[in-house]
């Protein structure tokens, strides 16, 4: 071991498969990164990307090697025998760098703390959706229902491979025998990942953090109006259910983000709508500020959307579909409210009630702004990875 008893430092080593369109989990991996030296900690890392996975070669070849590369065990290791960490955190392991890390680490008697930032260790597609609607077929028992539906990107093959990682990882007992901790981002991700066949009692409720807006205190715009959403505009975000929600709302909508799906919702969109596509972190948080509530419409079941996390940073309330996590994150009618997912008519009408007790709305945003600090701040963020740490580091 070695960490510092004088200075109670670290040294950390983090692990991260990035993807090729960066999303939550990069942003959280680069963040908590940061988070660890900023209080410092000796931190290394180890990534790999995904953005040479392009021809159909390297697709083949890849989908042959994700359960489990020894290349990837390799970079593990030598990693692990050049920085002689104290802990090893691993973010994401798919596709390039396997599971097979987690051999690396056991073999090397480091303790290994993983961030289950989605579902892949139980379902092919990563997010227990199928056919537009949550999918549980999968979790707890063998993934030949990933194969049959085709359930990774469309693909036999891909959904084969993934599967057969899921399996080959069940059987082996990697899961049960070579993580000392997971980190659940919510207490319902905790619940399924229990009922997929993970060790209840090394699965600690983790949630996502974001770098504080306005560290010197509220800082209510003095006037907030319209609704946001900030994200993919994809299927499984339920977009289509805010814009046709939004049909004669009297109140103005903006949409950041891109996707598959925008062309057909500009096409449905009414005038109260305006798709302002990708825009950086700097103007999100901005029009987060000045609006009067984040919409989050998923229809499926979401871990935790950085995008809540930033809102309530900003002190905005969270009008969100009552479904999996999203039903545990925004409290209903105290950090936000509460829709049926799925409906445009309960969404249209939450948030007209919303919309007309504005005094209920700004408290709601004060509560949003005070649980943020409580729970989803930095402090509260490297508290929880510290503890983490300093447990598995003594077994």
């Amino acid at each position: 071991m070695n960490d510092d008893s004088g200075s109670g430092r670290l040294r950390i080593l983090t692990v991260h498969n990035a993807y090729q369109q960066a999303g939550g989990e990069d942003t959280v991996f680069a963040s908590e990164t940061e988070l660890l030296r900023d209080a410092g900690h000796q931190v290394e890392t180890l990534t790999v990307s995904n953005d040479g996975i392009s021809s159909r070669v390297s697709q083949l070849k890849t989908a042959l090697s994700a359960s489990y590369n020894r290349a990837g065990r390799a970079l593990a290791a030598d990693a692990i025998a050049a920085f002689r960490p104290d802990v090893v955190h691993v973010h994401n392991t798919f596709p390039r760098l396997s599971p097979a890390v987690f051999d690396a680490c056991h073999a090397a008697g480091v303790p290994v703390v993983w961030t289950l930032h989605n579902f892949r260790v139980t379902c092919a597609n990563a997010i227990l959706l199928r056919d537009e609607a949550p999918c549980e077929d999968c979790v707890g028992r063998a993934p030949l229902p990933a194969i049959r539906h085709r359930c990774y990107r469309g693909s036999m093959i891909g959904s084969a491979a993934v599967a057969g990682l899921i399996w080959r990882h069940q059987r082996r007992g990697t899961w049960h025998g070579k993580v000392s901790r997971f980190l659940a981002l919510t207490q319902f991700a905790r619940e399924k990942f229990i009922a997929a066949g993970l060790p209840a009692d090394r699965i600690v409720v983790k949630p996502n953090f974001a770098v504080d807006p306005q560290p010197a205190g509220t800082g209510d715009a003095p006037l907030r109006t319209g609704a946001l959403f900030v994200g993919r505009l994809s299927a499984e975000k339920g977009v289509d259910v805010l814009v046709k929600a939004w049909r004669g709302m009297g109140l103005s909508l903006t949409i950041i983000g891109d996707g598959p799906d925008r062309a057909a919702l500009e096409a449905i969109a009414g005038p109260e709508v305006r798709f302002l596509g990708f825009r950086d972190s700097r103007f999100v948080q901005e029009e987060m500020r000045r609006a009067a509530m984040l919409v989050v419409p998923s229809v499926w079941y979401e871990m935790y959307p950085m995008t809540v996390v930033e809102a309530m940073a900003c002190g905005t309330p969270v009008i969100a579909s009552r479904i999996g996590a999203l039903k545990e994150i925004v409290e209903d009618g105290v950090t936000g409210c509460h829709f049926t997912a799925g409906d445009p008519d309960d969404l249209a009408r939450t948030v007209r009630k919303a919309a007309s007790q504005p005094a209920h709305l700004k408290q709601m945003g004060r509560n949003a702004r005070a649980h943020y600090q409580s729970a989803l701040s930095p402090a509260a963020s490297l508290a929880a990875l510290e503890s983490v740490y300093r447990q598995v580091m003594v077994q």
